[in-house]
């Protein structure tokens, strides 16, 4: 399949777990097509574009070591999704890998994953911190970037500082988090 029908089939995905799960399958089963993915997503004017973060997410919660290959491209492009719909699944992808990293530190992608990797992720995520996101960017990058927290001193109290000032502003959900994680700053403290 080339890029052109690729960018076709994405104009079926829709909301539905069922759509983006068919899609997400199709590329695990066609590897080749994780890079055209990703070119699609990194055009980031496009609304399709959002549709390849969605299937993109998908294929990382089913076979995060499918992206392993496409890691310099993903950690070069986050920072230029901006839509909401494309920003959540990037986000949610970025704490996928992040996960890996420390839920299994031998796994592939902890080999795979490079500090270039890891600085990328985390400036995207503190991007999400503080710039005007919806809650869901926002909670994935908190998760990433207390994880990250553990092997660069400097992001526990960067992450502690936003999240206080934040809390009052921000809704229930982001607040539940919020308190989780910096319970979890300053236990470790």
């Amino acid at each position: 399949m080339t890029k052109a029908q690729l960018y076709k089939e994405l104009n079926y995905v829709n909301h539905s777990r069922e759509k983006r799960l068919y899609y997400a399958n199709l590329v695990i089963s066609n590897p080749e097509l994780v890079s055209p993915l990703l070119e699609i997503l990194f055009e980031v004017d496009d609304k399709i574009s959002c549709r390849a973060a969605w299937v993109l997410e998908f294929m990382c919660s089913q076979s995060i070591p499918h992206i392993i290959p496409h890691l310099d491209t993903f950690a070069q492009g986050i920072h230029k999704v901006h839509l909401d719909s494309a920003v959540r699944p990037v986000a949610k992808i970025c704490e996928y890998l992040v996960k890996a990293i420390y839920d299994t530190p031998k796994s592939v992608i902890a080999l795979q994953i490079t500090e270039v990797h890891k600085e990328k992720i985390i400036e995207a995520c503190f991007d999400w911190m503080i710039n005007d996101e919806k809650v869901a960017p926002k909670a994935y990058a908190m998760q990433s970037l207390y994880l990250l927290g553990q092997d660069y001193d400097w992001i526990h109290p960067e992450l502690a500082l936003i999240l206080e000032r934040d809390f009052p502003i921000q809704s229930a959900g982001y607040k539940a988090r919020a308190r989780s994680i910096l319970k979890k700053i300053k236990t470790k403290a």
